[in-house]
């Protein structure tokens, strides 16, 4: 495992956060439909509306942002979104580390539950989540925009 600093973003970091969410999910485009697109890869301002509703934080590696991920606390746990490793650093246990942030701050705020959605074309990305401890659940949603879409969470 590839050993990267976890910083937490600022609106400053806006640019970068919106440049990293498209790299990463670039080669999925013609998957989603446009608009699942558009909401799943956020413009800067965006970015910025959610830094307003829970943190993001970057992922960096020998001074380069490689991955990001956000989150907002719901009544019943803490929701991941916006979970994006670069394709050039992918399987070095960026991921990971991004997750166990989220996993960290969600048991200091005695939150029981890490939960997120997925598509089923994203592979890798649901490969890590279950090799991470979550498991898909029957809670909705189950589309974005017309994109296909289901729930994944970690009990703590």
């Amino acid at each position: 495992m590839t050993i990267v600093q976890i910083t937490s973003a600022t609106g400053e970091d806006a640019p970068l956060v919106a440049s990293i969410l498209h790299t990463a999910f670039g080669e999925y485009e013609s998957l989603y439909t446009p608009a699942a697109f558009a909401a799943t890869v956020l413009n800067e301002d965006l970015v910025r509306r959610r830094l307003a509703e829970g943190p993001i934080w970057l992922a960096w590696q020998n001074d380069r942002a490689v991955g990001t991920v956000s989150a907002v606390q719901k009544d019943d746990g803490l929701y991941v979104r916006g979970m994006a490793v670069i394709p050039s650093v992918r399987g070095f246990g960026v991921g990971v580390q991004l997750l166990a942030r989220v996993c960290d701050v969600a048991a200091a705020a005695r939150l029981h539950r890490v939960f997120l959605s997925t598509t089923p074309f994203l592979d890798r990305a649901i490969r890590l989540y279950r090799t991470f401890g979550f498991v898909r659940t029957e809670d909705g949603p189950d589309d974005l925009c017309g994109t296909p879409l289901f729930t994944m969470e970690k009990r703590l």
